[in-house]
């Protein structure tokens, strides 16, 4: 990760926006309309997580509005320990002071249950910890890094969003995943190319109980993979069978009679007797596969997400 002096070269990029000569007319548009967006909410607090999404959030923020803006990381079992301290270090690159807070969905049945609108229960209880946090700092608006992509897949958490009045900025002004990767690249963000992290409560099936135990075996795990080489990765639990997804790239790495055996080996230290590969690769919300089957469907939910970070 760059220095905090390398980082803040790159507000000229910003500041240019629509004149940067790398951006397309299209894209430079959209960040001059987020700009503007932004500068219209006066003061802000981003739910901030460290993924590109609301890094841009939180970049562009701090620029348009300074010290009128408020980055809060919430802290939780569900998200990866690894994911904390480097959270903590962008943003204070960035220029924002982060403030880490910690969450109780564990605590909440409707969450620990896992039906499929845990994602409801768990965006409810995090909103109302950061109005009430605004509020007190004198901050109007509460600000998310959903981009427009998501309005693609299964995701209740957007409906406790829109029911409490959080503004989503980037899906405002139309800014897909790839243009929000894109403009992260151009501001200088050094996440720019990070592979998606998701709430780890979406490695099991609903209808699972998520626990503080099996979420530190998926963390686990899923770190083990990592540690192999592997870009992107998701531990998706059955019981006591394990089932992996990589990029579709990199099926014949994992599937080389080497990797194998130490993978196998290594989530088998934790607990899985079986460990299997999903021959399809990662692909987002793949848990969603199963709605149709527990009579859950998108229309009924409104259109909206089952996990997110910043995309599953």
């Amino acid at each position: 990760m760059p220095s905090a002096t390398t980082l803040d070269t790159e507000e000229s990029q910003l500041a240019r926006g629509a004149k940067a000569k790398t951006m397309e007319p299209q894209l430079a548009n959209k960040l001059e309309r987020l700009k503007a967006l932004i500068g219209e909410l006066g003061s802000v607090l981003v739910a901030y997580s460290g993924g590109v999404d609301s890094s841009l959030l939180l970049r562009v923020a701090v620029s348009v509005l300074g010290d009128r803006v408020q980055a809060v990381i919430a802290n939780s079992p569900t998200y990866p320990p690894s994911e904390l301290a480097e959270a903590v270090e962008l943003a204070k690159l960035i220029g924002a002071n982060p403030l880490v807070i910690d969450t109780e969905e564990l605590s909440d049945s409707r969450f620990s249950e896992n039906p499929p609108e845990r994602c409801y229960y768990c965006k409810q209880e995090l909103f109302k910890k950061l109005k009430a946090i605004a509020a007190g700092k004198g901050i109007r608006w509460v600000a998310d890094g959903s981009n427009s992509d998501d309005l693609l897949d299964y995701r209740p958490g957007a409906r406790a969003a829109r029911e409490m009045g959080i503004v989503s900025p980037l899906k405002d002004v139309g800014l897909t995943k790839s243009e929000v990767r894109e403009l992260a690249r151009t501001v200088g963000l050094p996440n720019w190319s990070k592979p998606a992290q998701a709430c780890l409560a979406s490695r099991f099936p609903y209808g699972t109980r998520i626990t503080r135990k099996e979420l530190e075996r998926v963390a686990a795990a899923e770190e083990s993979l990592r540690r192999q080489g592997f870009s992107q990765v998701r531990v998706r639990v059955h019981g006591n069978v394990a089932r992996i997804e990589v990029l579709p790239e990199e099926l014949d790495k994992i599937l080389s009679s080497e990797v194998r055996e130490l993978v196998a080996a290594d989530l088998k230290k934790l607990g899985f007797v079986f460990v299997s590969i999903d021959l399809e690769g990662y692909r987002t919300g793949s848990m969603n596969e199963l709605i149709e089957r527990i009579g859950v469907s998108v229309v009924e939910s409104g259109g909206d997400g089952q996990e997110k970070r910043d995309q599953i």
